[in-house]
């Protein structure tokens, strides 16, 4: 008995053994499965994501706020269904510091704002005739903006934590986006429901009232508008950057409305003359202007809880070209503004690169007369920038260095752009006259004695840096102009002696300094390989400016007109052998002109024999007496590269530092 007994706990303790075993490890493979925090390292992008990823960037609720409804026990889908009746819950909690109900209230009011544009207002466009549902969408939407706009400014100014405190808080600039998202969509919506042909002097959302205030930009008080947008995602192919800055508020692009002219499109042979008692229709104020703007309580001391529930408020209108911070709160603050939509939807809607072409062809009518823009509202106390483009083309040759004059904040406060659209196709001698008057015409509206009446730059590119060149000289050249002329126009010269200005050049006194790029001053034997002969068969020269400089011609066309006296176009004008670059290569500037060349060069070489840019060659864009040369290497249209920009902005700058030198010494 004894063995067998001890046989028998032998046999049981193995099993038991086994038994406990098996039974711990699943004891254990139970704990490890209920564990809840577990070390996971995420990838950088991850992490940052979670930082600052909100509704507006992926349609998903920030981080923040999904833990804010954790805490007080709300579920995120049922809040944006309910978000009245959510943040009320909230509220009526009282477990989250007021910090964080501003906070989320701003996203959830906001997320469901864009949830409705989504998916009812997405394809609404402006002064479109809207029916009763998207009216309603409308109104549900503004409701939903003007809370989400209360609450993100109630965070970001009326907590105990002054918003300079928390420069570095990650949650005040994701509320801040809140803010500038929901009242640029706001201004949208408000215009898109209630379209008005000027900007109103105030206007309700249900309970809510916002007046505008233009003491920061008073040209636009009363001022006709045919369109209005949002700038706040506009980008534009061919810009390789967008202008901003950053800041507060909203940016938008105000289209001035114009009234309509029925004006002819004739040749005038007297510009000077012809507008002495009437504006020059050709020379065009500012249409596209950017718009930036800050809302806040008219009462600065109120509190959060009195902004929330529907206190007035104000819409500051700030011209950001003038000014860089406005007053919110008692305190100066950046506001945000864009730069460069202005510009490109100005380009964009006028396809005025295609205008360029078919001014050889005598398609474009309205370039019969050349045409001056201002990029800008008149500033007096912004010096000006003129830019000429060459043939066959237009202001989009300047897009590079317009934009980044408009990032560059020193040139953006100093410097005020306008650029000149002329017809190519037409002789230099006639482009240059006209010109010249129209600017005369375009300086004489700013203001006397002002910073824009005076030491103004001009930049020409290709057959723009031969007008340019012969804009800044004076020489009278009609002595061996005139026996060049065909009998004709000798014959109309005998009725009209303003023929006779063509051939003399007076410099413009509101300039100071020059730059040409790429320009043929001496010609270009290209013009003699292929281009002339193809410019004889193609471009085409206005029949009403031949009527206008020769007697009595009846024919049709101008063929037969074409080589005769001095009415060659434009490009053949550019051969060194025409009767222009004959006359006119050896001018240079008035001697207090200070100037400066900017060349391509496409070979290899670096003989001055053998440089040229594919088209000019270097010897041709030399000019002596020059202030600065600059070789850069690629092709014609050199302006475009960064190096030529960076070029010019340096030769801008330089021209603030010369003539700050200059005050200084004459004080």
């Amino acid at each position: 008995m004894p063995r067998l007994i001890k046989s028998k706990t032998f046999k049981f303790s193995a099993h038991s053994s086994t038994l406990r075993i098996f039974t711990l490890a699943v004891l254990f493979s139970s704990l490890s499965a209920c564990q809840v925090v577990q070390l996971r390292v995420n990838q950088l992008s991850t992490s940052l994501s979670n930082k600052t990823d909100n509704y507006l960037t992926h349609h998903r609720l920030s981080e923040a706020t999904l833990s804010s409804l954790y805490i007080v026990g709300q579920n995120s889908d049922r809040c944006l269904s309910q978000a009245d009746e959510c943040i009320s819950n909230i509220q009526e909690n009282r477990t989250l510091e007021n910090e964080d109900l501003y906070a989320t209230a701003s996203e959830i009011y906001l997320a469901k704002a864009l949830q409705i544009q989504d998916q009812h207002l997405s394809a609404l466009k402006p002064q479109q005739n809207l029916d009763k549902n998207t009216q309603d969408f409308l109104k549900q939407e503004l409701y939903l903006l003007d809370k989400s706009l209360r609450y993100s400014y109630a965070y970001l100014f009326k907590l105990p934590q002054k918003a300079e405190t928390r420069l570095f808080d990650q949650r005040q600039s994701q509320v801040r986006t809140f803010y500038n998202y929901a009242l640029s969509r706001l201004i949208i919506s408000q215009y898109l429901l209630h379209p008005s042909p000027t900007f109103p002097e105030q206007f309700n959302i249900g309970n809510s009232q916002y007046s505008l205030n233009f003491d920061q930009y008073p040209q636009l008080k009363n001022m006709p508008i045919e369109s209005l947008k949002s700038s706040y995602n506009l980008n534009f192919s061919g810009f390789y950057a967008i202008n901003r800055q950053e800041g507060l508020g909203s940016e938008f692009v105000v289209v001035k409305a114009e009234t309509k002219q029925n004006k002819k499109n004739e040749f005038i042979l007297n510009p000077e003359q012809y507008y002495v008692h009437q504006p020059n229709p050709n020379i065009h104020r500012a249409k596209y202007l950017p718009v930036s703007t800050v809302a806040q309580p008219l009462d600065f001391k109120l509190t959060g809880t009195q902004i929330i529930n529907g206190a007035p408020f104000k819409i500051q209108i700030l011209n950001p070209y003038q000014y860089h911070t406005t007053e919110v709160n008692l305190k100066p603050y950046t506001f945000t503004a864009n730069y460069s939509v202005p510009f490109g939807l100005w380009l964009s809607e006028n396809n005025l690169g295609s205008a360029g072409y078919k001014t050889l062809l005598n398609r474009e009518q309205n370039l019969i007369m050349p045409h001056l823009f201002m990029l800008e509202p008149y500033q007096p106390n912004k010096k000006i920038i003129v830019m000429i483009h060459g043939l066959a083309s237009s202001p989009e040759a300047w897009i590079a260095l317009t934009n980044n004059i408009m990032g560059d904040k020193v040139l953006r406060d100093n410097y005020q752009v306008w650029q000149v659209f002329y017809s190519t196709n037409m002789p230099i001698f006639e482009s240059r006259f006209q010109i010249h008057a129209l600017l005369k015409q375009a300086f004489a509206t700013t203001e006397p004695n002002s910073e824009s009446s005076k030491n103004a730059v001009l930049i020409g590119h290709s057959m723009g840096g031969i007008i340019s060149r012969l804009l800044v000289s004076d020489q009278d050249i009609s002595t061996q102009a005139i026996p060049l002329m065909s009998a004709a126009q000798k014959h109309k010269l005998d009725q009209e002696p303003i023929i006779k200005e063509r051939f003399i050049f007076r410099s413009l006194p509101q300039f100071s300094r020059a730059i040409f790029i790429a320009s043929p001053h001496h010609g270009t034997p290209y013009a003699d390989r292929w281009f002339t002969n193809f410019a004889k068969k193609i471009i085409v020269l206005p029949q009403n400016f031949f009527n206008a400089i020769e007697f009595n011609q009846s024919t049709t066309g101008n063929k037969h007109n074409l080589n005769q006296g001095l009415a060659f176009n434009g490009a053949s004008n550019l051969s060194p052998n025409s009767s222009f670059m004959k006359l006119t290569s050896d001018i240079l500037p008035n001697q207090k002109f200070i100037y400066h060349s900017i060349m391509g060069n496409q070979v290899k070489s670096h003989d001055p024999q053998k440089m040229n840019d594919g088209f000019v060659p270097y010897l041709s864009s030399h000019l002596t007496g020059q202030s600065s040369v600059k070789v850069i290497q690629g092709g014609h249209s050199i302006q475009e590269t960064p190096e030529a920009v960076l070029e010019l902005r340096r030769i801008l700058r330089d021209n603030l530092n010369d003539y700050k030198n200059y005050l200084e010494l004459n004080k």
